[in-house]
């Protein structure tokens, strides 16, 4: 199962609240791609898919795909503020290597 941070949980519902229609929920996916083979991809849904999981944190609906859910197992997302930047920040026990940018990441 995934978690998401309560900081990460209202980013995200602070976001959906300025679409314009309203999405249902979040996607969170691992697609292929990046340095080291995998990225993780978070974007706005209508809808889940047939196969999806649906998870519910306070209100917001997150969906993943069967493939994805073998590589978010005990991933944690959280939202940081650093002097740097911010973002959503994963904390995956499935990742063996990332590589340099943090980006993408070989299980």
């Amino acid at each position: 199962m995934i978690q998401l941070t309560e900081r990460a949980v209202e980013k995200v519902k602070e976001i959906i609240d300025t679409q314009d229609p309203k999405p249902a929920g979040l996607r969170i996916a691992v697609v292929g791609g990046g340095c080291s083979g995998f990225s993780y991809s978070m974007a706005f849904e209508n809808s889940p898919n047939m196969l999806d999981k649906t998870y519910a944190f306070d209100g917001l609906k997150v969906f993943i795909d069967q493939a994805s859910l073998l590589y978010l197992d005990g991933a944690e997302v959280d939202y940081v503020e650093t002097l740097e930047g911010s973002g959503f920040k994963f904390g995956n026990p499935n990742v063996k290597s990332t590589c340099g940018c943090g980006s993408s990441f070989q299980a």
